[in-house]
Formats: structure tokens, sequence, C-alpha cells
């Protein structure tokens, strides 16, 4: 989404990188419970987290026509297969017994996806939601821009489909909208956007201003960086209803957001990342082989950056901060240690506020305890750096030491290999 709207609005945003934070994302049911706390409709939903409560929801409904979802944090369910052999996370149902049995097969196994890579995301929740027939589809998002330095509602007539492709395709059908962030979107500026799209009486496109409001209010309340509704339907019926959504939620505002970010999930996110976060360690696990262990973001995009320069792949993005001390070292070693991948550990740590003897100190305990059998390249520039130095050769272990960053990611990619 994010590469869409730069292609629409001309924004210089980046795509999200190693270095940057990830957004809170919740799961579809709870996003519809979302929507509908601010009166905004959607298809009647209700999660289910047994094959027996599906049955017992699928009956509470009074009719047969329904949809089951797979509840992972994922793109592209529908088209996803779970690591049982079953196909597709999204199933059209047409009885009770069988939402039991679609239930059955999608509860407890993971789905993959395109986005989710070849590990999958376990599904521990499915959604029976009623069948709604859109008669005409479309896409509506809320979210900051950087080049206008504010918030923005972006909305195609052309729904339900990649939004990227629409973008890249016409970047016409995208009507971008700013949004006053104190006042919020009138209702005559929220109608016009409606009759852009397409909207053609007047009771529609006031059911479709309503909810553009209502979203930005969503946004604005509860801290979101994101809310991308696709699609957003007419029905055959004539109601406005949004039919799928997705948020995101700024991480920073955890303080003032508890009921949001109790829905966390962690089941859904990288086992090494939740334990990384709980040590307050920066880290993203990536594909590669070689381990990094670095002080500050921009010095860690370039420690990845000359490690594929020399024919290397880093195993992760892993910034301790200014504040690491010997037994977060420690710690970040037990992460890396944890993926098989890795079969060397590159440090590189420049002493600014951080001191190279912390780093030095944690690096020693940590090769003793966990007996550490991988090669492992160190350099140290900064405070207390002759210090760390002289513990490092006085330790008498196998540490490789480098004082130029070219030489030392050099080497630890040539012992990775």
């Amino acid at each position: 989404m994010f590469r869409a709207f730069r292609i629409a609005t001309g924004s210089s945003r980046t795509v999200a990188s190693a270095g940057q934070k990830r957004f809170l994302s919740i799961h579809e049911y709870q996003s519809m419970n979302l929507l509908n706390s601010y009166g905004i409709p959607t298809p009647k939903s209700i999660p289910a987290k047994s094959p027996q409560e599906a049955y017992n929801v699928a009956k509470s409904f009074g009719h047969d026509r329904l949809v089951i979802k797979a509840q992972v944090l994922a793109g592209g369910r529908g088209k996803g297969k779970f690591d049982n052999g079953f196909q597709g996370g999204v199933h059209m149902v047409n009885s009770a017994e069988q939402a039991q049995e679609l239930a059955n097969k999608m509860i407890g196994s993971k789905l993959i996806t395109k986005q989710t890579g070849s590990a999958g995301r376990v599904c521990n929740t499915v959604m029976l939601a009623e069948r709604r027939e859109p008669a005409h589809e479309y896409y509506v998002a809320v979210l900051n821009d950087r080049a206008s330095q504010g918030v923005v509602l972006v909305a195609s007539a052309q729904g339900g489909m990649n939004i990227e492709e629409v973008a890249a395709k016409d970047p016409s059908a995208i009507i971008t909208t700013p949004i006053d962030f104190e006042r919020g979107l009138s209702k005559e500026e929220a109608v016009a956007v409606a009759k852009k799209l397409g909207f053609s009486d007047e009771k529609t496109q006031s059911e479709a201003a309503d909810i553009f409001i209502n979203l930005y209010r969503i946004f604005k309340e509860k801290d979101a960086t994101q809310i991308e509704i696709n699609p957003m339907a007419l029905t055959k019926d004539g109601a406005v209803l949004c039919m799928d959504a997705k948020f995101g939620f700024d991480d920073n505002a955890e303080f003032r957001q508890s009921d949001i970010f109790a829905l966390r999930d962690i089941s859904q996110e990288e086992p090494s990342e939740v334990e990384a976060q709980k040590a307050n360690l920066n880290f993203i696990k990536l594909d590669g082989e070689i381990g990094c262990l670095v002080n500050g973001a921009g010095l860690a995009m370039a420690t990845m950056d000359v490690l594929a320069l020399h024919g290397g792949n880093p195993a992760n993005f892993l910034d301790v901060g200014g504040g690491a001390t010997p037994e977060t070292v420690k710690k970040a070693f037990e992460i890396l240690l944890s993926d098989p991948k890795v079969k060397s550990i590159f440090i590189n740590i420049f002493g600014g506020i951080m001191r190279c003897d912390y780093i030095a100190e944690g690096v020693i305990k940590a090769t003793k305890e966990l007996d550490l059998q991988i090669p492992l390249v160190v350099r140290l520039k900064g405070t207390k750096e002759q210090e760390a130095k002289d513990m490092i050769r006085e330790s008498g272990l196998k540490i490789v030491a480098f004082d130029e960053l070219d030489e030392a990611a050099k080497s630890a990619v040539q012992l990775a290999n």
C-alpha cells in the first residue's frame, strides 16, 4: 500500500526497511469490532477458536449464507495453502456442519501465503461472516503522507484488487484528499469524495461519507499509522459496508492505547523478535548466514551493506542501542545462536555513548557461557576501545579482532563460507 501511495501522490516515503519500527497489526475480526464500535457498518462477523465453536457460531446466524476466513496476520489468505495440505484460507459456507469441518482443517495448522514465507503462520481462530454480495467495490485508506506532512484520505473506485497495480497503471484512479488534523473531514468534503467515487444518490453518498469521517476518528483517537479498507462495497441490496480492514498502530502509543495493544497476537510474530523486544533489543530476523550485533541503526545498515558487498548475507538486523550492558549483549548472542542458519557472528561497535569494554565483557561472558562454536569477528572503535581490546586478548578465546570495517566484514563472510 505505501508504495502505491507514493506513486499516486509523489510522496518520497520509502518502503519499510529493517531499521524501522514494526507497527502493531490486529486480526480481521478485531478490526471489524473496532469499526463497529465507531458506528462503521460491516457484514456481521463472529470469531471462533474451535471447530465446535465454529458450528455454534454458524448456527447463531440463522441462515446458511456465510464465509469462513482463517485469521492470520498476512495477506493473500484466499490463495494460501495450509501445511496440512488444505487449500485456501477463505471459503464459502452453506451449513453449520460445513463450518465445523472447514474450521477443523484450519485451526491449529499453519497457513502459507506469499506474505508469510515458507514457514507460514499458525491459525488459532477463524471468523464466520455473513455473505453480502457487492454491486461495486471501492478502496479506501487513511494514512500519513510525508510529502504534505499531514493525514490524507486515499480512495479509488477500483477496489477489491491490488491497489499498487491500479496506481501504477492509472494514477488518475486514485483520489487523494488532505485531512485537517484537528478538525477532521467535514461532511461536505466527505460527500464530495463519495461523488467522485461514483456514488449516485444522496443516501449512499451520505453513508460513504460517514464511513470516511469515522475512519479518520479511529485514525486519530487510536494512534493508527494506517487504515486500509479493501474493499468497501456498495452491496446489491443498497448498503455501504466495509468488507475487510487492515490496521496498523504506532508502537510508541502503547502507553495510552492499552485496549488496542491488548489485542496483540504474538503467535503471529517471529519468536526471536518477540524475545528481543523483551530485552529492549532492536532485532529483525533475515534470511542470511552472518549474525550481526551492532550499536546504532545507521551503523547496522552500513554493516549489512558491507557484508553484502563482500558476498555475504546478514542473518539479522540487531541494534543493541547506546545503553547495552554485558547482560543484554549475552541475550543478543542467545538470540543470534537460536538461528541454525548462522555460520559466523560479526560484532561492529562504535563507542560513543556505548562503552566498548561493556561490549567486550558481554562478548567474553557469552562466548564462555554459551560454549560458542562458530567463528566470531569483532571490530571495536571509540570509548574504552583499548581496554576492550586488552580484555579480548587476555581472555584467550578464539575471537578474531579487526580495526578496519572492510577487513572485518570480509573475514566474517569468509568464515561463514
